[in-house]
């Protein structure tokens, strides 16, 4: 999925950077590659998107979430993902590899990428509520 996704993103006009994993291993660990990509996410959450994937989409989005300024939304379906850009300005993308194809990921991705974030004050207000709730423990 990867490799079809930055083929089609680098069709489509967008600049990619590759953070993933060279080859596939079968053993090897999401969680660094999705540190990489929320990292640079974090370092520019205004204008700086991502998008990561890992079987479940679930652990990614786990992940890009525990960054400063990252919010990640776990993309089921084009609709969804557009929702998540105009209501709650996302800008990290996880997906389920194991239970996406390539067509579907394809759609979710131009879905999210080509949504703006809406700016309405409601909008606005509850991200901002979000930031400030920082993290919580026990």
């Amino acid at each position: 999925m990867k490799e079809g996704l930055e083929q089609f993103l680098k069709e489509s006009g967008y600049t990619v950077v590759d953070l993933g994993n060279t080859r596939y291993e079968e053993g090897d660990d999401y969680t660094d590659f999705v540190k990489s990509v929320a990292g640079k996410v974090s370092a520019d959450p205004l204008s700086g998107r991502g998008i990561v994937a890992c079987g479940s989409g679930v652990g990614a989005d786990i992940v890009a979430n525990r960054f400063r300024g990252v919010r990640s939304v776990l993309g089921f379906s084009p609709d969804q993902a557009a929702d998540s850009r105009n209501d709650d300005d996302t800008n990290v993308l996880s997906l389920a590899a194991d239970y996406l194809d390539l067509d579907q990921a394809k759609k979710i991705v131009s879905a999210w990428l080509q949504t703006p974030f809406s700016g309405e004050e409601r909008h606005k207000r509850r991200i901002q509520e979000i930031d400030e709730l920082g993290y919580t423990s026990n």
